[in-house]
């Protein structure tokens, strides 16, 4: 395309009106009856079955569900990126009035180039290692019609747009040198680049912080209100999506298990399944009570075939004999609001109060004053790369003190590029520290490989990306016991202690033969978490550790980690951006701002009566539970 047929730069990505708009209200998307088929012999398993929905234009559509749901299949179903041997068996999809499933191949590509974008799920695998972050925009840009001196300007611009500090540095970093959080933020400036009218939100808020989530929630409403611009919004956020979706889908095992107006669901939820789902979620406040975690797991796509009636029944706590025989009708039990479940709207309330017995957990002790691991004025100072930054330099942590007894959980909040995984690494002996010194058990840890044995004996890190974190070589059942491999153990010793593990983290048997590739996002974070809880080692440092899980098996890993913590003295340094997990875990918090603490103290007495203003704006920016309560986004 030449520069005079061009789209211009945009000032403001907010003030400039799309090449095509679609009017608010008018269907946009609409699925009537899509089944989804797999692969198999003698029946094919359905992995979508009956899924019914319209989106119109100016609203969201939220996709609530575990992981396996089929949340992310209907995204792939929309994008014709099935995998080898997944067809479409049954019903409709149609983007504008427009067949999607049966329009040529090169009519769908030009579609999703000009009106369509995706964000996807894990963005640090979406990006190009090998490409700085401009070269890629610059790619993209190019690509809608950018003129080719224009690009750098309006990356630039983007990247501001979702709250990107120093935007112009950042385009020539790469993506291993931003966190998590920040490629997060860079996909959705790229999603949004080219004004769709359709935008798929795979998980796109799940690796950032409370208020750039809360940013990007009020960017795509003004989105919306200024272009039509409708919205698939996938997350296992039950109160994020009452807040920023129109209508509620609740997936379970391929099929709807309700459907209605978000804020309904949420105050109302009538499937059992919601409501546990519901119960499995932590508050930022009220009373702490312990979580509810669904028994068994999400069946897999081999189990669909033999799933008799309601797929949920296996594990519902109303379950009858009715249940069983035929596969539940979606039934619209109150207006606008449809349920599949022979309860309907009168279904009883699931017996979902956890184990008296276990709520001890909550109120554990600190097992010991002294100290395990101490950190003693500990700064991380980067020198600025190329000619026009030979002055400056950036402190990624400065002067940070703390420390951890046995049995102490401590969590660590703030924004993206904080210098909270800054901190970790540090910890880990994976960055040398600048200045200041880390004491394990009273003794100095220093470079000597003596000293590096007993970090490693002693600390296990959960890393954020669990793709990057596990050798795609390797099967579970070697990935969680890899730590086993330096010790001469029988080989049933090992299998024994895999099965083990992955019960622990709530994954099903037969996932121990399979690769990482073969599983979800969820399913390789909970391979990692078990990985590192293989020795119980006696710190564990957890970059993000429930980010990417579904609530109820959030749930479980929490709850896990606070067995283990009574059962066998385990510390936990916690990175979240999840403040009402903090709250849940955490006895003590530190909140960082640019590699500085600017709060510590009692989790309970920092988030009731924050001091600083950096503490009070995380707070502030959270999705409140009532939903009568203005939230800022």
């Amino acid at each position: 395309m030449s520069p005079a047929h061009a789209i211009p730069w945009k000032p403001d990505l907010l003030q400039v009106q799309p090449v095509q708009t679609q009017p608010a209200g008018v269907a946009l998307l609409e699925a009537r009856g899509l089944t989804v088929s797999a692969p198999g012999s003698p029946e094919r398993p359905q992995v979508l079955r009956d899924v019914s929905f319209t989106l119109r234009a100016g609203a969201t559509l939220g996709l609530v569900g575990e992981s396996g749901a089929g949340k992310s299949m209907l995204g792939r179903t929309l994008a014709r990126h099935l995998p080898d041997g997944f067809s479409v068996d049954a019903g409709t999809l149609r983007f504008g009035g427009e067949d999607l499933l049966g329009m040529p191949a090169d009519d769908h590509r030009r579609l999703l180039r000009a009106r369509i974008a995706f964000i996807p799920q894990e963005p640090t695998t979406a990006l190009n290692p090998v490409l700085t972050i401009g070269q890629q925009l610059q790619e993209h840009l190019l690509q809608l019609g950018v003129a080719k001196d224009e690009w750098r300007e309006r990356a630039t611009e983007m990247l501001a747009e979702v709250r990107i500090h120093e935007p112009a540095q950042v385009l020539d970093k790469y993506a291993f040198q931003l966190s998590g959080g920040m490629c997060q933020r860079v996909m959705i400036a790229m999603a949004f680049a080219g004004d769709p009218q359709l935008v798929v939100s795979d998980e796109a808020t799940t690796a950032l912080d409370a208020s750039t989530q809360a940013h990007i929630v009020k960017l795509i409403r003004s989105l919306q209100q200024q272009r039509g611009t409708g919205v698939i919004f996938v997350t296992h956020d039950l109160g994020l999506a009452a807040h920023a979706c129109d209508e509620l889908v609740v997936l379970y095992a391929g099929e709807m298990a309700e459907r209605g107006p978000a804020k309904r669901i949420f105050t109302r939820s009538l499937h059992p399944y919601t409501q546990a789902l519901q119960r499995a979620n932590p508050h930022l406040t009220g009373a702490r009570r312990l979580l509810f975690s669904l028994p068994g797991q999400m069946p897999g796509i081999s189990d669909f075939s033999s799933l008799k009636g309601c797929r949920f029944q296996p594990r519902c706590a109303v379950a009858t004999d009715t249940c069983t025989p035929h596969v539940p009708a979606m039934r619209e039990v109150l207006p606008e609001h449809h349920v599949r479940c022979v309860h309907g709207a009168a279904a009883p309330e699931p017996l979902l109060a956890a184990d008296a017995s276990d709520a001890t957990l909550l109120h554990a002790p600190r097992m010991s004053e002294a100290p395990f691991l101490q950190v003693e004025g500990l700064s991380k100072t980067y020198p600025s790369r190329g000619w026009l930054r030979r002055n400056t330099a950036v402190h990624a942590v400065k002067d940070i003190s703390l420390s951890i007894a046995p049995g102490e959980f401590v969590g660590i909040v703030g924004e993206s590029g904080s210098g909270k995984s800054s901190l970790a690494r540090l910890v880990m002996g994976l960055e040398t520290p600048s200045e200041g010194r880390i004491l394990l058990n009273g003794k100095a840890l220093v470079a000597r490989a003596e000293d590096w044995e007993r970090r490693i004996a002693s600390i296990q890190m959960i890393f954020q990306d669990a793709r990057s974190a596990l050798n795609p070589r390797r099967r579970v059942q070697s990935l969680v016991t890899q730590s086993m491999e330096s010790r001469p153990h029988l080989h049933s010793d090992r299998k024994a202690r895999a099965r083990e593990l992955v019960g622990d983290v709530g994954l099903a048997p037969d996932m121990l033969a399979r690769f990482p590739s073969q599983m979800s996002g969820g399913q390789r974070q909970r391979v990692n978490i078990g990985r590192a809880l293989c020795d119980l080692p006696q710190l564990l440092v957890a970059d993000e550790i429930v980010s990417g899980l579904d609530v109820s098996v959030q749930a479980q890993i929490l709850n896990l980690l606070l067995r283990i913590r009574r059962e066998h003295k385990i510390s936990l340094l916690l990175i979240s951006h999840d403040l009402a997990v903090v709250r849940y875990l955490c006895s003590r918090v530190l909140v960082m701002h640019r590699g500085v603490v600017v709060e510590s103290g009692e989790t309970e007495a920092v988030f009731a009566n924050p001091k600083h203003a950096y503490t009070k704006s995380l707070l502030a920016a959270a999705p409140p539970r009532d939903l009568q309560v203005r939230w800022p986004a």
